[in-house]
Formats: structure tokens, sequence, C-alpha cells
């Protein structure tokens, strides 16, 4: 496995390579790698990785998709798709409503259904310009390490849910744990807020740093800008909405950077009934999916939105037609215009459109690459 690694990515730095083989054996154990083999020989793999994902205020079971590698010799024979197709099986399996991947490559996974969904966001701000952010009253802020793995994750999902985020996703804690465990990144907790940031060269980068509150916001930004005397400048994984931008005296931060990822329905019922919904938007709606790798979200529905929940009901009356793809982006907050003219939305009632757009408005984003 670590040789169709390295053929794929490049050689593996010896310190990382204990790490890697306790994650591929844990993802072994509990059968979520999978491989394909000539004889005896693995040439292709790749990992589900067991995340939650948040939805306007509700997070979903979500599988990761990473380690994708296939062996030069082997490629542009079908193998990929091969290995992809069984994933989906096993995640189907494995009871995930939705998963979610970084391509390197986009048309394969096109193919099988996974379609853009969002970005990660990254930004460039002058440590001068968040070193003196925090104001009067600023929130205590401690150190966390591996011990403190729970209130992390307690303390960013109290965020997400709050701030009704579309796409963050959630590690398991012995994750979290491992993370911190490291010599970076450095990480702070506050009641309401989460920084970790780390050295890359004589910048800053800031790996996380959410918080609920103006005081903890201003408090986090300061703690990094304290370094300007060494660092000039900050690179941070932000969310695209981050006050940042509205907080520095001029316009610092600065668009770095965007990451693109993708995301596939794999139980179309329960990833609509798992995500949360605008609270005052009422929808019904008919939608025709297809898609040809699961027949089970093959057929007609009605979306029903209410109360902050949705629900699919089979239906008889054809509405809006989507491949998997198209599903996917609309699940995601792609404005249902824009899905017409990509070509991967057609028919249905135009009048319909505004409704979809209402149910699914957001902009979906990651903090963690995997």
């Amino acid at each position: 496995m670590l040789d169709v690694r390295t053929r794929s990515f490049g050689p593996m730095a010896e310190g990382d390579r204990g790490r890697w083989r306790a994650m591929q054996e844990r993802a072994i154990a509990q059968r979520r790698l999978l491989a394909v083999y000539d004889g005896a020989v693995p040439v292709a793999m790749a990992r589900i990785m067991p995340y939650r994902q948040w939805w306007h205020g509700a997070t979903l079971p979500m599988a990761g998709v990473g380690g994708v590698v296939v062996a030069p010799e082997h490629r542009g024979q079908g193998v990929g798709n091969q290995l992809m197709t069984a994933l989906v099986a096993r995640a189907v399996e494995l009871g995930y409503p939705t998963s979610a991947l970084y391509p390197a490559t986009v048309p394969p996974y096109r193919s099988l259904g996974w379609e853009l969904a969002g970005y990660q966001y990254f930004v460039t701000v002058p440590t001068e310009a968040v070193r003196r952010l925090a104001g009067g009253g600023t929130p205590k802020v401690r150190r966390v390490g591996p011990e403190s793995a729970g209130d992390v994750l307690e303390t960013v999902a109290r965020v997400h849910q709050r701030h009704l985020d579309d796409g963050p996703i959630e590690s398991p804690e012995y994750e979290v744990a491992e993370w911190l465990r490291e010599d970076e990144p450095f990480a702070y907790l506050a009641d309401d807020g989460f920084l970790a940031y780390e050295w890359a060269g004589d910048t800053l980068a800031v790996d996380t740093l959410v918080a609920e509150s103006e005081e903890t916001v201003r408090a986090l930004w300061s703690l990094v800008g304290s370094g300007s005397s060494i660092a000039s400048t900050i690179k941070a994984n932000v969310s695209p909405d981050d006050p940042v931008r509205l907080l520095t005296r001029e316009f610092a931060a600065t668009t770095e950077r965007q990451v693109p990822w993708m995301l596939r329905l794999l139980d179309a019922p329960a990833a609509v009934a798992g995500r949360g919904f605008p609270r005052g938007v009422t929808v019904e709606v008919p939608l025709t999916v297809g898609d040809d790798m699961l027949p089970s979200n093959s057929r007609t529905w009605l979306l029903r939105v209410a109360d902050g929940r949705g629900e699919l009901v089979e239906h008889d009356r054809p509405g809006l037609e989507l491949a998997a793809g198209g599903l996917a982006a609309l699940f995601a907050g792609t404005r249902v215009a824009t899905l017409r003219r990509a070509g991967i939305a057609s028919g249905g009632d135009r009048r319909d459109d505004a409704l979809l757009d209402a149910a699914f408005a957001g902009t979906a984003f990651m903090l963690d690459y995997f």
C-alpha cells in the first residue's frame, strides 16, 4: 500500500509513516479501506473517513473519501471507476447518507455522481492588521492539548450550529486528540471559540479560527497577530463570511485561494431528513431524480420543507429533473438557475425554482482538508 501511495504522491517523510500506517490499520479494522488487486498485489485503494457534516444547524454522518491512489501502470483501465463504485456500495452499507471528497481530478468523480459543492477558503492578512483587535474585557483563552479534544469538538460544534453553517465537518474525537498531540498546531480554547495555528517558514498559518461572539473573534485574531514582530503575514483557512474583513481598518484580508470539494448523496431521503432548513420557509416541490449507480434514489419525490425540517416522499407528478450530481449541487446550495445553465437540471415548473433556492440557501464551505 505504501508503495502505491509513494508512486502516486511521492515519497513520504519518515516521521509521517508511523501515523500513516496507524491510520490505515484503523481503517482496515473498521472495514473502511477498499483496495483493487492484481493477483495478490494491491494496485489501487481508497479510504472512508467517519465524519459528520453540518448543514444549517444539523449534522449528518458523512463518508469522507481520501487516500485515493491508483498505481501508474494501472491508470486509464477502469480501475479507479471499479474502486469508487465499490466504495459507494460500502458507504451505503455503513449507513452514510452523504459522501464528500477533495478531487485530484474531476471527471471520474463527476461521472459517478459527485458534484462541486463548495470550497475551502484561504485568505492572507497582514499580521499587524489584527494585532490590536482585542479590546477591553477580553475573554479568557487557554492553551489546550489532546486531553481537551472533547471540549474542542463541543465548542466548535456549538459555533457551527448557532451560525447555521453549511459544509464544515466534525472529526472523531480520537483524530482530534492525535492532531493536538503533535508539536504543532498551537491550540487555544475560549468559552465560545477555538484557534489552531502553526508556523510555515516566516508566515503564520491558521488551521482553524471559529468564534461566536465579537469579543472572542477579536481575541483570537489578536492572539495570532501578536507574532507580528517575526511574521508579517497570516495565511488563514476561514469561512467565506469570516468577520475579519469587517474588523480590520482597511480591506486587509485578501483571498489567496479556494480549494474545491465535491458532494454526493448516497441516501437522498435520509440526507434531506437529517439536514437543517431555514425556519419560516415552507416548500412542496416535486423532484425527478436519476441516479444510475443508486437506483433507490432514482424516482420522483415530493420535497416538503416546513419548520426547519425536510423530507422526501414518493410522488406521482414529475418535477425538476436532476441527475445525482445535480441533486448534490442543489443540496449544497447551488441556485437552480445555475444548475439549469450548466445543463444539470431541466424541466419542472420554473416558478418553483425560487422556493428551492430559499430552502437550500447557503454557501457551503469546509475548514478541514482530507
